[in-house]
């Protein structure tokens, strides 16, 4: 994938300072431009990888050492983040991220679970997307291909600008394998979770 280029992110920042009507010379905006494609640098983390590349970085498991019953799920409950829309380069907040999968003979770390879901955060987004590339991640990671991953976010391009309703929260669920063919283990999942 492309890797990130500051001096590029730099020359627009300014760009965009003169399109608004100031001047990127004054005292408080001379180094904008530059911490701008710092944080971009950051907070994009995830777009100089792709999904394989980071369930290669994460892919830290363990042999369990016991057997698993067909239905055992692992759940990682409530992980932060953050992403961008790609819409409105508007910030999603307040984001939780579940994760549930059923182990097939290993077990991710749990920290590698939360680096799966920031780092496929940090990219230019939508949150139904964000759940897909979590998703897939985990699948690659795991080898399991019985993954679910939720997400309950606020879009700052719904509560604070155009219909201003901030109170909304979009949910969406992703289901693979298993959990979106078995009715059964979907409802011991929603169980678990609540």
């Amino acid at each position: 994938m492309n890797k990130i280029n500051f001096e590029e992110i730099e020359k627009h920042i300014r760009g965009i300072l003169i399109a608004l009507g100031d001047d990127p010379d004054r005292e408080g905006l001379r180094e904008t431009p530059a911490r701008v494609a710092k944080m971009y640098g950051e907070v994009f983390e995830g777009m100089n990888y792709t999904n394989a590349e980071i369930a290669e970085m994460f892919n830290r498991s363990f042999e369990d050492g016991f057997s698993h019953g067909e239905n055992d799920i692992v759940v990682v409950k409530d992980i932060e983040a953050f992403s961008y829309c790609e819409h409105h380069l508007a910030l999603m907040y307040d984001m939780k991220v579940t994760i549930a999968y059923i182990p097939k003979g290993k077990v991710l770390g749990l920290s590698k679970i939360a680096r799966i879901a920031d780092m496929a955060a940090k990219r230019l987004q939508l949150q139904e997307r964000l759940g897909a590339d979590i998703a897939e991640i985990i699948q690659i990671a795991s080898g399991s291909e019985d993954v679910a991953v939720f997400i309950e976010a606020n879009h700052s391009c719904m509560t604070a600008r155009g219909i201003k309703k901030p109170s909304a929260k979009t949910v969406t669920s992703t289901l693979r394998g298993r959990f979106d063919m078995d009715s059964d283990l979907r409802d011991k999942l929603y169980f678990q979770i609540k």
